[in-house]
C-alpha cells in the first residue's frame, strides 16, 4: 500500500513508579505506590504488582493500603518525575524529526518515510532499548496508522510493549476490545453504549454511523471512525515554547503594593485556571515589570509541572519580589506560564489530599459554568478584569488522547 503512515505512540510504563525504581533498585519488583503519605492522600502511580490487588491510579490511598496491606507506599517528588521527563524528551528529539509530546510521560511521533532508510519496526525497538539504557525507564511503544490505534495498541501492550499492527489489519485488531479503550470513551458513554447493549469495538463496527451520531451527536462520528480505526487527529509538533500570559497596563502608573499583589495573584489565578482548563502543565514562570521610565525588566523560574494556583501564586510573588527593586512608579506587569506539556493535576497528588482535589474540581465547575470571575480569591477581587471567558487551547485538536481516563 502507498501512501501508508507509520505513527508511533510512546508511553512510559508506570512513570512515577519507574522513576522511584531508578532512584532505589531495591524497590524493583516491589508492590509500590505513589502519592500523598496521609489517609487523605491519593494514589498517583502504583506498580504492577499491586494491580491485581485492586489498586489503581486516583484511588484514595486509605483504600489502597488496605487492599495491599504490604505496599511500599512513597510520596512523589513532581521535580523528579520533571526532570526524568525532560531526559527522555531530549532523546527522542534527537532521533525523530518532528513529536508530539502529549503529557509528561507519553509521547507521539510520525516515522513515515524512515523505512527507506532502514526499518521502521526496528528503528522503534532501537529507540525503545536506547531510552531504557540511558535513562533506566522502561518505555511501550505502539506503532499503525495513525495516533488512535497506536494509542490503543501501546495499551494492549503493556508493559514494555513492542505491538505493531499492520496497516489493513487495524479492525480485526480493534474488534475483540471493549469499547471504553477508544480515546474519548469515558465512564458516561461507556453508560450510554453498554445500555444499548454494545460493549465490543466490533458492534460498533457493524452500525450504522447514523445510529451512533443519533445516540451520541457528532462525537458518535469520530467513535465510529476510530472503531473503524480510520480517525487521523495530526501530530502537533512539540516546542517548549508553548506559553500563555497575561500583562496590565495600569492607566496610572502606581506604586500601590496592594492593588499590585491583587492584580499579580488575579493574573496567575487566571492562567492556572486557563492550564486546568486545557489539561495543560506549565514548568516554567515569568514576571514582567516596565517602570514608568519604560525600563522593562523580567526575571523567571524554572518548576516542576503543575497547574495548581497554590504552587504557582506563590511562584509569582517570589519572582515579583526579587524583581521590584527601583523604586519607581510601576506602568505595567505581566505573568507568562510557559514550557507547557498536556496532563492533568495528577502529577501534583503528592502533597495534596483529596479535599484539595475536589476543591480544584468544584472550584473549575463553577467557573466553567458561570464564567471566570464566580469565584475568585479574596485578594485578587479587584483585578475583576483579568481573565479571559475563552479556552486559549482551543485552536488544537482535542487534546483528548493525552489522558488515559478518556
Amino acid at each position: 500500500m502507498k501512501n501508508t503512515k507509520s505513527i508511533i505512540h510512546l508511553d512510559l510504563d508506570t512513570f512515577f513508579v519507574s522513576a522511584e525504581r531508578r532512584l532505589d533498585s531495591k524497590l524493583n519488583d516491589k508492590p509500590l505506590i505513589v502519592g500523598g503519605l496521609g489517609d487523605r492522600g491519593v494514589v498517583a502511580a502504583c506498580s504492577y504488582e499491586t494491580r491485581k490487588f485492586g489498586v489503581h491510579s486516583g484511588m484514595s490511598m486509605k483504600v489502597a493500603r488496605q487492599l495491599c496491606p504490604q505496599s511500599i507506599v512513597i510520596k512523589g517528588n513532581a521535580s523528579t518525575y520533571t526532570k526524568f521527563s525532560h531526559e527522555v524528551t531530549e532523546i527522542i528529539r534527537s532521533k525523530v524529526p518532528s513529536f508530539e509530546k502529549a503529557s509528561v510521560d507519553e509521547f507521539y511521533a510520525d516515522l513515515t518515510g524512515m523505512d527507506r532508510f532502514f526499518g521502521i519496526s526496528q528503528f522503534a525497538k532501537e529507540l525503545q532499548q536506547t531510552i531504557l539504557k540511558e535513562t533506566y525507564l522502561p518505555i511501550s511503544f505502539g506503532l499503525s496508522q495513525n495516533k488512535v490505534v497506536s494509542k490503543i495498541a501501546t495499551g494492549e501492550g503493556k508493559p514494555y510493549a513492542q505491538k505493531i499492527i499492520e496497516a489493513g489489519t487495524e479492525k480485526s485488531f480493534l474488534a475483540p476490545l471493549a469499547v471504553n479503550k477508544i480515546p474519548m470513551i469515558g465512564n458516561k458513554t461507556f453508560q450510554k453504549l453498554l445500555n444499548l447493549g454494545v460493549r465490543r469495538i466490533e458492534t460498533i463496527q457493524k452500525m450504522p454511523v447514523e445510529v451512533l451520531e443519533s445516540v451520541l451527536g457528532k462525537n458518535g462520528r469520530t467513535i465510529w471512525k476510530r472503531a473503524h480505526g480510520i480517525d487521523n487527529p495530526p501530530i502537533i509538533p512539540f516546542h517548549e515554547r508553548k506559553s500563555i500570559s497575561t500583562e496590565r497596563t495600569f492607566n496610572r502608573d502606581t506604586i500601590d503594593m496592594i492593588r499590585l499583589h491583587g492584580t499579580l495573584v488575579a493574573m496567575a489565578e487566571s492562567l492556572a485556571y486557563q492550564l486546568r482548563r486545557g489539561n495543560k502543565l506549565t514548568s516554567n514562570v515569568s514576571v514582567k515589570i516596565r517602570y514608568s521610565d519604560f525600563q522593562t525588566y523580567s526575571k523567571q523560574i524554572k518548576i516542576p509541572y503543575t497547574s495548581a494556583d497554590h504552587i504557582l501564586i506563590p511562584k509569582v510573588e517570589e519572582l515579583f519580589k526579587k524583581l521590584y527593586t527601583r523604586r519607581l512608579l510601576i506602568r505595567l506587569i505581566g505573568v507568562r506560564f510557559s514550557g507547557l506539556v498536556g496532563g492533568h493535576y495528577q502529577i501534583n497528588l503528592f502533597d495534596d489530599s483529596e479535599e484539595m482535589l475536589n476543591l480544584y474540581n468544584s472550584l473549575d465547575k463553577i467557573k466553567n459554568r458561570f464564567g471566570e470571575h464566580s469565584v475568585m480569591r479574596a485578594t485578587s477581587m479587584d483585578a475583576k478584569t483579568i481573565g479571559r471567558m475563552g479556552n486559549p487551547f482551543n485552536g488544537e485538536p482535542p487534546i483528548v488522547l493525552a489522558h488515559r481516563k478518556q
